[in-house]
């Protein structure tokens, strides 16, 4: 017998985007729910003339249901067990297992693989969970033995780093901490570049897999090259330029933590005799009293805009940024610059660059429109999920 679930009706017409299977349910689209509910219930979501449309999780806050089904169905372990699996063989598909050349992927990409809320990466062979909902976290326990069955040996242990994800609302505390086995240290291999993974203190769950591919495009770029690479965080972008025979490389970045981590990277990769320097400094201030004109800069800032309200002042400050950076190419250079906004458009961004070439009076020619990887996917039903923007830019 199929379990019932906590019923929410929503207000006539309100029902078209369901209909459209985008995963979202906003507060405002609630007509009614039917009985007391709390964060991370299972509801199914109806019609205002009581037709079924969806299944997802409630969470008390504008995004009010996040849908994982759409349609009546047992929301079990084997729904689950299937739910990762289907995640697993695209990975398998695409490449990313018994890979010698590259053993950190995204396994589980929240709405792209139909598990809103849930992001899970690999790090040879430790998959680093991150709930961004209740709902998503309750279910860690059973995730995990469902990983452990699904994959076997390739996994060596499993981290949660959901303390800082979940909503600020929910009602409790968790610690980020591993819930099977440990690692006392993970040095992962991305396409022959070596970089070490602080799961406990680095950003996101690690590291910044969504620049992978990139990271390799900016090989072909920098031989013989000055490169500057700003907001570096742990020095992706450093170690392969410097793998691609630039002849110096600097990193800025303002988190001394991130700077330690830059340098570890670049000593894992090359030990101590390489042209590189690091900065522990505000990038804005850099760009500003630099003496000197590179002839690669890469701008990979933190999202300058995380909500609607701020997407105004967010445009201005991607403008700002790369206005500042175009002034100190040497010409003929080359331009490596992201949003990753979900906010923000690809339009937007395209439009906040321009704006900054025209203020530096630089002519520049767009040569690549950058995105995320495939272990990112982005359902087509839920546009939102293309957060990274890229242009790799050349400035006469």
């Amino acid at each position: 017998m199929r379990k019932k679930f906590i019923k929410i009706i929503l207000k006539p017409g309100k029902e078209k985007s369901v209909l459209r299977f985008h995963p979202w349910v906003f507060s405002g689209a609630i007509k009614e729910i039917e009985e007391e509910i709390n964060e991370g219930d299972i509801a199914e979501v109806f019609s205002s003339d009581n037709q079924y449309l969806a299944t997802g999780h409630y969470q008390p806050s504008s995004i009010a249901v996040r849908l994982f089904s759409f349609k009546q169905e047992n929301i079990d372990e084997d729904f689950w067990r299937q739910k990762l699996a289907d995640a697993i063989n695209l990975r398998q598909k695409l490449r990313f297992f018994n890979n010698k050349n590259l053993n950190v992927f995204r396994l589980v990409n929240a709405e792209g693989d139909w598990l809103p809320g849930l992001i899970i990466d690999c790090y040879n062979g430790v998959p680093v969970f991150q709930a961004h909902s209740v709902g998503m976290h309750q279910h860690l326990d059973l995730f995990k033995k469902l990983l452990i069955e699904l994959m076997g040996n390739y996994i060596k242990a499993i981290y949660d780093k959901s303390s800082k994800t979940l909503p600020h609302k929910a009602q409790f505390e968790i610690r980020d901490e591993y819930v099977y086995g440990k690692e006392e240290e993970i040095v992962v291999n991305e396409y022959g570049n070596s970089f070490f993974i602080d799961v406990a203190q680095g950003q996101k769950t690690g590291f910044y897999i969504d620049q992978r591919e990139n990271r390799n495009l900016l090989k072909d770029f920098c031989h013989d090259k000055k490169v500057l690479n700003t907001f570096s965080y742990s020095g992706g972008f450093s170690v392969y330029a410097l793998k691609s025979g630039a002849s110096c490389v600097h990193s800025i970045d303002s988190s001394i933590k991130a700077i330690e981590l830059t340098e570890k990277n670049i000593e894992l990769n090359f030990g101590k005799s390489v042209n590189h320097l690091s900065y522990s400094e505000d990038v804005f201030g850099f760009l500003d009293n630099l003496k000197e004109k590179y002839d690669v800069i890469i701008l990979d800032p933190p999202a300058f805009a995380k909500h609607i309200n701020a997407l105004k002042q967010g445009l201005k400050g991607y403008a700002r940024i790369n206005k500042k950076a175009l002034e100190n190419l040497n010409p003929g250079g080359i331009l490596f610059t992201f949003s990753c906004s979900q906010i923000v458009s690809r339009e937007d961004f395209k439009t906040a660059v321009f704006q900054a070439a025209v203020s530096a009076q630089r002519d520049v020619k767009i040569l690549y429109q950058l995105s995320q990887p495939a272990d990112h996917p982005v359902s087509i039903f839920h546009s939102e999920g293309e957060y990274l923007k890229g242009l790799v830019l050349y400035v006469e």
